[in-house]
C-alpha cells in the first residue's frame, strides 16, 4: 500500500485534529475544564463597544430590547450546534457538511467563519492598541503589531495550551471586570437611573432591529465555542449532569455573558460620556478607566485598566487565531487536496487581521458588523434548522452527522440554497433595495428565511442529496452501546497511523483510510463508489 510522503496525518497533538473527528484518546479533559476553557474565550472587549454604540445611538431602552432579542435568537440557534459538537466531537465545519451543505458546499461557510475570526481579532487587537496608546503612549500602528505578535507563541500548541491559559486567567479577569462595577452601583446608585433613562423616547422597533443586527453579528461565536466543545469527554451516567451543564453554559450559554457585557458597556459609556465625549465613550479603556477612578488611587487606575484590556484581548484572540486557522485549513485542503498544516493558516489569519487594524476598522465597527451579520445568521440558522427540523422532526436528514469524503454529495441544495437565498435577500434589505421602511429589518429576513426554506427544500428534494453512500464499508457500528463515538482503532492504509472508528472509511483499494488522507486523495482512487 502507498504511504503518505508528507506528515499530513502526523503531529496531531500540534495540529489538534484540525480536519477530523477528535478521538477519545485525546479528549482527557473533564467537562468542567472544557466548559471553562470555552467560556474563557468570550472575554473579548468588543461587547462593551457594541453595547456602548447601540446605547448611545438608540437609547438604553431600545438597546436593551435589541440585546435581549439577539441573545434569544443566538441561544436557540446555538443549542443544537453545541450539542452535536460535544456529542459527536466534530467542529462546526464538519457539522455543516452533513447538515444540508455537502462536502464542498460548506467551503463557503468555512470562509465566512474564517472572516468572523479575523474581523474580531482585528477588533480586539484595535482595543488593545488603544489601551497601549492610552497607558504607555505607544503609537497605534505599533500597538496593532504588538497585539498580533503576542498571540503567535500562545496559539501554536492548540487545545493543550489554550485550556491552561483560559482556566488560569479566568479568575483574575472576572475580578477586574466585576468588582469595580459592583462598587460603582453600590456607591453611586443614581448611575443606574441615569443609564436606564438615557435617550428615553419610547420603543422604536426600527432602532431595536438596527441594534439587534449588530449584536447578531456575534452569532458566529458559536463556532469558536464549538472548537473547544468538540473535546468534551464521552457522556456517561456518572458525568451526565456536569456534561450537560458545561455544554449548555459554554455552548449557547456564552450569549448570556455576552449580553451582560453589552449592557454593561452601554452603562459605562453613559457613565463616562460627559467626561470623555461620545467618540471616546465607546472605547473600553476609557470606560474602565473612568470606573476605576471612582475608588482606586490614581497611580493604580491606568495600570489595572491596561491589564484588564490586554488580558481580555489575549484570551479571545488566541481563540480567534486558533479557530480561524481551522476554518482556513478546512477550506484549503478540500479545494486543493493539499494539507499545509494548521500553523500556516495561523499566520495567514493574523496577517489579514493586522491589515484590517492598520486600516482603522474600529472606526466603522457597527457598520461592518451589521453587514457581516446577515451572512453569519443565514449560515448558523440554516444549520440549526436542518438539525432541529430536518433531522429530528421531518427525519429527512440523517440524524448521525456525516463529514467524510465519498459519503456526502459534493453540494446539497437544501443548505446551500437556503443560505444563499437568505444571505442575498437580507443583504439586499440591509442596503435598502426594498425601501427605507424595511431596511432595519434585515436581521429578521436573515433569521426567518432559513427557518422556512431549509425544511421546505428538504421536503422538495425528499432528502436525496444528504448521503452519497449509506454504508462506509466498515462493519463495526459508528457509535458504542452508550451512543458515544466508538473508540476502536484502525490503521490507515495510506499514512499508516491509527485512528478511531468515526474517522475511518473503507478504501476502494482495500483496507481502511482516515478522513484526512481521503481528503488529500488527488485522483480519488480510494473514494468508494456511490450507492
Amino acid at each position: 500500500m502507498e504511504r503518505a510522503p508528507a506528515p499530513a496525518a502526523s503531529k496531531e497533538t500540534l495540529e489538534d485534529y484540525t480536519l477530523r473527528f477528535a478521538p477519545r484518546t485525546y479528549r482527557r479533559w473533564t467537562p468542567a475544564v472544557v466548559g471553562a476553557s470555552a467560556l474563557g474565550g468570550i472575554a473579548y472587549m468588543a461587547d462593551f463597544s457594541i453595547g456602548a454604540g447601540i446605547g448611545l445611538a438608540h437609547g438604553t431602552g431600545n438597546a436593551l430590547l435589541a440585546i435581549g432579542f439577539a441573545a434569544i435568537v443566538i441561544f436557540v440557534t446555538g443549542f443544537p450546534l453545541a450539542y452535536y459538537a460535544a456529542r459527536y466531537n466534530i467542529d462546526l465545519d464538519l457539522i455543516t457538511r452533513g447538515s444540508g451543505f455537502g462536502y464542498y458546499g460548506s467551503v463557503i461557510t468555512s470562509v465566512i467563519f474564517a472572516s468572523f475570526t479575523f474581523i474580531f481579532f482585528a477588533l480586539e487587537g484595535s482595543i488593545m492598541a488603544q489601551g497601549l496608546r492610552y497607558a504607555l503612549g505607544l503609537p497605534l500602528w505599533l500597538g496593532y503589531l504588538a497585539s498580533t505578535l503576542v498571540i503567535i507563541p500562545l496559539v501554536i500548541y492548540g487545545m493543550k495550551v489554550l485550556a491552561k491559559l483560559q482556566s488560569w486567567t479566568n479568575p483574575l479577569w472576572l475580578l477586574l471586570m466585576v468588582a469595580p462595577l459592583l462598587y460603582l452601583v453600590i456607591a453611586d446608585p443614581s448611575s443606574v437611573s441615569r443609564w436606564l433613562s438615557y435617550g428615553d423616547t419610547g420603543v422604536n422597533t426600527a432602532a431595536v432591529m438596527l441594534g439587534a443586527g449588530v449584536c447578531l453579528s456575534l452569532m458566529g461565536q458559536i463556532g469558536e465555542q464549538i472548537d473547544y466543545l468538540r473535546f468534551m469527554p464521552p457522556r456517561t451516567a456518572a458525568n451526565r449532569r456536569a456534561w450537560w451543564t458545561s455544554v449548555v453554559m459554554a455552548g449557547p450559554g456564552w450569549v448570556v455573558f455576552g449580553a451582560l457585557k453589552q449592557a454593561i458597556g452601554a452603562f459605562m459609556a453613559i457613565y463616562v460620556l460627559d467626561a470623555v465625549g461620545k467618540v471616546a465613550a465607546v472605547e473600553p479603556i476609557e470606560q474602565f478607566t473612568g470606573v476605576f477612578k471612582q475608588f482606586m488611587p490614581p497611580w493604580l487606575v491606568v495600570p489595572l485598566a491596561l491589564v484588564l484590556v490586554v488580558l481580555s484581548q489575549v484570551k479571545i484572540n488566541v481563540t480567534n487565531a486558533y479557530s480561524g486557522s481551522l476554518a482556513w485549513t478546512n477550506s484549503f485542503t478540500r479545494v486543493t487536496k493539499r494539507y499545509p498544516g494548521r500553523l500556516v493558516f495561523v499566520l495567514v489569519n493574523l496577517a489579514i487581521a493586522l491589515v484590517l487594524m492598520e486600516a482603522d476598522m474600529f472606526s466603522f465597527l457597527n457598520n461592518l458588523l451589521s453587514f457581516y451579520s446577515n451572512c453569519a445568521m443565514a449560515w448558523v440558522v440554516t444549520v440549526a434548522a436542518d438539525i432541529a427540523i430536518n433531522k429530528y422532526l421531518l427525519k429527512l436528514s440523517p440524524k448521525q452527522p456525516e463529514f467524510r469524503r465519498g459519503m456526502l454529495f459534493a453540494v446539497n441544495p437544501v443548505g446551500v440554497g437556503s443560505f444563499l437565498a437568505s444571505s442575498v435577500l437580507s443583504i439586499s434589505v440591509y442596503f435598502g433595495l426594498f425601501g427605507a421602511g424595511v431596511q432595519p429589518y434585515s436581521p429578521l429576513v436573515a433569521v426567518g428565511i432559513p427557518i422556512v426554506l431549509t425544511p421546505l427544500l428538504a421536503v422538495v428534494t425528499r432528502g436525496r442529496f444528504y448521503l452519497r453512500r449509506t454504508d462506509d464499508g466498515i462493519a463495526e457500528p459508528m457509535l458504542d452501546e452508550d451512543g458515544n463515538p466508538s473508540a476502536t482503532r484502525y490503521d490507515c492504509v495510506v499514512c499508516g497511523e491509527s485512528y478511531e472508528r468515526p474517522d475511518m472509511t473503507a478504501s476502494a483499494l482495500g483496507g481502511e483510510i482516515c478522513s484526512l488522507c481521503l481528503s488529500t486523495d488527488r485522483d480519488g482512487r480510494h473514494v468508494l463508489p456511490a450507492s
